[in-house]
């Protein structure tokens, strides 16, 4: 059923993740899945911007139909496949209207993430500034601070309640990020909770990053 399904991805990017994620949950095992790599700008390659011409990743194609953004692909899948592997949006209207808010919230976390790390990485030395630096961990602090409170507020030990739903394959990566980069464990205990229950959840134990991996310990982190 999946092998006219095609992904190209990178390892440890939240949004292929996301998608990986969504396609094992649904059960959708065998389609043609290649890693690409970021540091070799393997996004850029004439095989990805055949699919995407934004030149990003993930590149994703189902038959005819291409769609590239992980909200999409992830929304998708679950509506193609509704009777098929697990229920990815609650019939509980409740859960259904925290489920979209905490998956589009998702959004303000990862880049508020990415301002943090990328500033880190791409910015070099010589023009990076203190308070362009401050202000950005300090803007993260806030938004782990927001997600820690809303696992403390329940309902359930997943975002959206009781069940596993697109919010958690949404924003899970993204909580997985930022503890790979050292977030601390003793800081945010909720959150925490949350990503030791989620990383042994088979769909994402399947779709563990390779790279992560064995990997020395990145701690850029551990004061936010």
């Amino acid at each position: 059923m999946a092998k006219d399904m095609t992904l190209l991805w990178g390892s440890g990017s939240a949004p292929c993740w996301r998608v990986m994620i969504a396609l094992e949950e649904k059960n959708l095992q065998g389609y043609n899945s290649e890693m690409l790599s970021f540091e070799k700008m393997e996004q850029k390659s004439a095989k990805v911007m055949a699919i995407n011409p934004r030149g990003q990743l993930p590149s994703f194609k189902h038959g005819d139909y291409i769609l590239n953004e992980s909200y999409g692909v992830c929304l998708y899948l679950e509506s193609q496949y509704k009777s098929q592997g697990s229920k990815l949006i609650p019939d509980c209207p409740a859960e259904q209207a925290m489920m979209y808010q905490r998956m589009f919230e998702g959004q303000a976390f990862i880049q508020k993430l990415g301002d943090v790390i990328y500033y880190d990485w791409k910015v070099p030395e010589g023009e990076k500034h203190d308070s362009a630096v401050q202000r950005n961990r300090q803007a993260l602090g806030v938004e782990l601070k927001l997600w820690e409170g809303y696992l403390a507020k329940g309902p359930g030990p997943f975002l959206s309640g009781k069940t596993f739903s697109l919010s958690d394959v949404i924003v899970f990566p993204v909580i997985a990020n930022a503890f790979h980069f050292g977030l601390c464990t003793d800081r945010y205990p909720k959150l925490a909770a949350y990503y030791n229950q989620l990383k042994a959840r088979p769909s994402i134990k399947k779709t563990w990053p390779p790279t992560w991996k064995g990997a020395q310990a990145d701690t850029r982190l551990k004061d936010i």
